[in-house]
């Protein structure tokens, strides 16, 4: 019983850090931010901080662990819904991504620009390979509940639920990369459209889908993220 108090003070007390750490990354900035900035608002000692955290790197981690562990808590309930088939639970999942998303995004804008710094390439290899280990299982589950509807075909279909997570992977990184230089005045949202329907497309194909039965992002939620840099504030 001792052992599970201590347990729970242990991830509180943690994840009261990463909520200071969250909020001023959104305030201040990533790279602005500092150690002491995290031991002044929570009134800790840095011996208390290094008890958790070994680095500011390591809050960087943590904080994307966390953010996946949300992820998975949401998509886990739809991937296993006896009630739903399987071409909604695919769509309801990218729905529910796009709207988490949206929901995170004044802290995702704050973030994606040192994330994608060359400094994190590790890092981030490391949260997808994190990533994939946690929602390859929920899309294989969906997969194999479309082959016995008979609505989607492929013989691989352990293999194909990696195969459709790369690809949304990819896409994000691809949006990511176009969100960090978008410029209203002398880019064309409708270049990002067509690169979102590419994608989607392939999705299809690999699941052997009925064309135009899926949507990663409707227009109008891509219109919320590519606007002008002061809008994004």
């Amino acid at each position: 019983m001792a052992r599970t108090v201590k347990e729970q003070e242990y991830a509180e007390k943690r994840n009261a850090i990463l909520d200071v750490t969250q909020r001023l990354v959104y305030t201040k900035g990533y790279e602005q931010m500092t150690i002491q900035d995290i031991l002044d608002d929570l009134q800790i000692s840095k011996g208390a901080f290094y008890h958790y955290f070994d680095s500011k790197q390591a809050l960087l981690e943590a904080l994307i662990e966390r953010m996946q562990q949300e992820v998975e808590h949401l998509l886990t309930p739809i991937a296993h819904d006896p009630h739903l088939p399987a071409l909604e639970k695919l769509q309801r999942t990218f729905a529910a991504l796009a709207h988490w998303k949206t929901a995170q995004k004044a802290f995702l804008l704050a973030l994606l620009r040192v994330w994608y710094t060359d400094d994190n390439a590790i890092v981030r290899q490391k949260a997808r390979a994190a990533m994939t280990k946690r929602i390859t299982p929920l899309l294989a589950t969906i997969i194999h509940q479309g082959l016995q509807e008979g609505v989607l075909t492929t013989p691989y279909p352990d293999q194909v639920s990696g195969i459709a997570l790369s690809l949304i992977q990819d896409l994000s990184d691809t949006l990511a990369g176009l969100l960090l230089s978008f410029e209203p005045q002398r880019d064309d949202l409708r270049h990002v459209e067509s690169i979102v329907v590419a994608y989607t497309d392939a999705l299809e194909r690999v699941l052997g889908a009925p064309a135009t039965s899926l949507q990663f992002v409707d227009a109008e939620m891509l219109k919320q993220w590519f606007v002008s840099p002061q809008d994004n504030v």
